[in-house]
């Protein structure tokens, strides 16, 4: 038998399959946030602050001896740390370079910081190393020069996990470390951070990326890939990241995986929201819709429906907060949302023109305070159902605003207020409109009795009081009133009366005491009319009988009169 591989026989009936050869970039799959890591502070997205003070501090010789980063998920405090101690160790492609912005990536310091593995850029995980025996550890290396870089670099992530103990053991260190030495702390809860410990380092604050930088980020991201997206999937995964680049790299890398293949691979719109439980637009649109016309069957049909496509209730709620907010932004003209139709637009354009301020922050409210009820909901569906019940019901009531200012005017609706129309009835109804008050009494108008009772309203218990029992008018005409001088009215009555009025009113009040009987009081009238109801009711002959019978009996006024304010 030869040696030729030409020379060997083949199964008769069958071909073998070539074997491939090994890709060159053949290896372990690494996931987006890992893969597509900043290497030089160019590619540190959204933090061009602490980029450029950073750039000043080396390039003046003024660095500090330890930086604290600060900052939300996945916005690049771990990166910076490694970046900075890429910075500080630097020496150039040809070994002669100092501290740069600029790292050159190239040299051995520099991959080596990359890859892990420099001997003197220490990380450590606070959250697993919280112990003081941890930080004396620390204390101990600190002490001795750096083996092959221009500075030793401590990187402690996480580090408001610290014990208390140990953030004390750190601190002379901290405040005074040997010139080779840097810390580089990062923590997502710089709150819980001790203030001895933030006084000793730099602090840099690390700010949410915005949507539409992310926006750009996971675009050029999806080109580097070789994948199709639709602008409004990415914008959807921007918006979803809560402004972490680390967040929306995971769902693009998801989103990626969960597109259909019989479509290219192409990440769609509709794919995203299925895939992030997000409720469909139109479907929000179309529940609000029925909400505003207070359609409540129709409400509930939508939602039940909208449960059935295994949408949660919560999600609903949450597209109907978001629904709301833009509306409300709208009607400021500070709504732009690239990931809606320009049928969408339109529809909320349409709403912010026809909703006033005060139902739309009340439907917020209302929605706020449901999201909560039906996240913590044994079974949701039925708190969602009884959170739009709420909602279409509580819509033709007045909000606190405007209840306060019926209480302060005293103009209240002398009807009740309106139910919600039905489709059937108004078919073109958008929104329960303010309930317009056509029966009010003017402040000019007042009497003596609506005076009484707008100064009980408004907490001016005792002047409501002196005008029960003591004022006795003379004159009382728009704007003017006069009234009999009385010894229990106290000296700065009239002024006192004329504040509230003011307040109560908005209208500038003459008050003023002037000669003359006046018209009887309040009290007055009502004691008169108790007296001449005492007399009918002695007169009866039931009465008569009672006292006959019983000689000592008295006439009692009932408790529920007695309190009674108005005569």
């Amino acid at each position: 038998m030869s040696d030729s591989a030409d020379d060997e026989p083949t199964m008769l009936g069958m071909d073998l399959p070539e074997t491939p050869a090994p890709s060159a970039s053949s290896g372990p799959y690494r996931v987006l946030a890992r893969k597509y890591r900043p290497q030089t502070f160019a590619e540190l997205i959204g933090q061009d602050a602490m980029v450029k003070t950073l750039g000043n501090a080396i390039a003046r010789d003024r660095l500090a001896h330890a930086f604290l980063m600060t900052g939300v998920r996945g916005v690049g405090k771990t990166s910076t740390a490694r970046l900075i101690a890429k910075a500080l160790n630097c020496i150039g492609p040809d070994g002669q370079g100092g501290p740069t912005i600029d790292p050159c990536g190239i040299c051995e310091p520099c991959r080596a910081i990359t890859e892990g593995r420099h001997i003197d850029v220490i990380e450590m995980d606070a959250a697993s190393n919280t112990g003081v025996d941890d930080v004396r550890e620390i204390i101990e290396a600190v002490r001795y020069a750096a083996v092959s870089a221009r500075y030793k670099i401590y990187i402690i992530d996480e580090v408001h996990m610290l014990s208390r103990n140990a953030f004390n053991a750190l601190l002379k260190t901290l405040e005074e470390p040997p010139p080779h030495v840097k810390f580089l702390f990062a923590t997502t809860e710089v709150n819980k951070v001790p203030v001895t410990v933030l006084s000793r380092c730099q602090r840099f604050d690390l700010r949410r990326i915005t949507p539409d930088m992310l926006f750009a980020h996971f675009s050029s991201i999806l080109q580097k890939e070789g994948v199709e997206a639709e602008a409004p999937a990415i914008w959807l995964i921007a918006n979803a990241a809560e402004g972490s680049v680390r967040d929306g790299l995971s769902i693009l890398d998801q989103a990626i995986a969960h597109a259909d293949l019989d479509g290219g691979g192409k990440v769609s719109a509709d794919q995203v929201r299925v895939m992030l439980g997000l409720s469909d637009r139109s479907s929000i649109a179309n529940l609000m819709a029925t909400i505003l016309e207070g359609d409540a069957g129709g409400a509930i049909d939508l939602a039940r429906g909208q449960y059935a496509l295994g949408i949660e209730p919560v999600a609903m709620v949450r597209g109907l907060m978001d629904l709301t907010h833009a509306i409300t932004l709208a009607k400021v003209s500070r709504h732009e949302d690239p990931a809606l139709a320009q049928a969408d637009r339109e529809r909320i354009v349409d709403w912010a023109q026809k909703l006033g301020f005060a139902p739309l922050n009340r439907l917020w409210q209302l929605l706020l305070k449901g999201h909560d009820e039906v996240l913590r909901a044994n079974n949701p569906l039925e708190h969602l159902e009884m959170l739009l019940l709420r909602v279409i019901y509580a819509a033709a009531m007045p909000d606190p605003g405007e209840l306060a200012k019926l209480l302060e005017t005293g103009h209240f609706p002398t009807a009740p207020l309106p139910a919600p129309a039905s489709p059937a009835q108004n078919a073109t109804a958008t929104a329960p409109e303010p309930v317009t008050m056509e029966t009010e009494v003017p402040a000019s108008a007042l009497t003596v009795a609506q005076i009484h009772q707008l100064l009980e309203s408004t907490g001016n218990h005792r002047l409501a009081v002196d005008v029960y029992d003591h004022l006795r008018i003379l004159t009382l005409e728009p704007g003017i009133i006069e009234f009999a001088a009385a010894p229990a009215l106290a000296d700065g009555f009239a002024r006192d009366l004329g504040e509230a009025l003011l307040s109560a009113t908005g209208s500038r009040w003459q008050v003023r005491s002037a000669a003359g009987e006046g018209r009887p009081s309040l009290g007055q009238i009502r004691n008169a009319s108790l007296a001449d109801n005492d007399q009918r009711i002695r007169e009866l002959p039931v009465v008569k009988a009672a006292f006959a019978a019983f000689p000592d009996a008295r006439l009692v006024e009932d408790d529920d009169n007695r309190h009674r304010s108005n005569p």
